[in-house]
């Protein structure tokens, strides 16, 4: 299973340049990593981006479900990353994986991975909203479910 999730709701640059989570963004992080813990998510790794709101979405989420020791923060994973380079690297990969991200990054991934093609998107991301893949057994990817914080 592959987990893309979308940071949680961040701060503007002009609020401040480091783009920290809101109070809602915080909120909804933790309420998408609660609904995850209930039904038994546990991924082997959680990798951020390494960008403030990122990795303060990672860190909620990964104490919701007891994951803390896998977090870390991973290259290519940044608003305008080559989504190949986590194709490649997801291709024969075992391990469950959630990557908190931003977009358009993330859309351009699911695109790749879903479609074979990054500029088509074939789900809708949200802030804390977590898109849930499975690889079949062709090797491509499927939606397994979405979860999206209330509007």
């Amino acid at each position: 299973m592959l987990y893309l999730m979308q940071h949680g709701e961040a701060k503007s640059a002009e609020q401040d340049p480091e783009r920290p989570l809101t109070e809602r963004g915080g909120a909804d992080s933790r309420a998408a990593g609660e609904w995850l813990a209930r039904r038994g998510v546990r991924p082997d790794r959680v990798l951020h981006s390494g960008k403030t709101r990122a990795r303060q979405t990672a860190q909620i989420v990964a104490k919701a479900l007891g994951v803390e020791a896998s977090l870390a923060e991973a290259s290519d994973l940044e608003p305008n990353a080559d989504p190949e380079v986590w194709r490649r690297r997801l291709e024969d990969s075992t391990e469950e994986i959630m990557l908190v991200g931003h977009l358009p990054h993330l859309a351009r991934l699911a695109g790749a991975l879903i479609c074979g093609d990054p500029e088509r998107a074939p789900v809708q991301f949200r802030p804390a909203g977590v898109v849930l893949l499975t690889r079949r057994e062709s090797r491509d990817w499927a939606v397994a479910g979405m979860l999206a914080p209330d509007a």
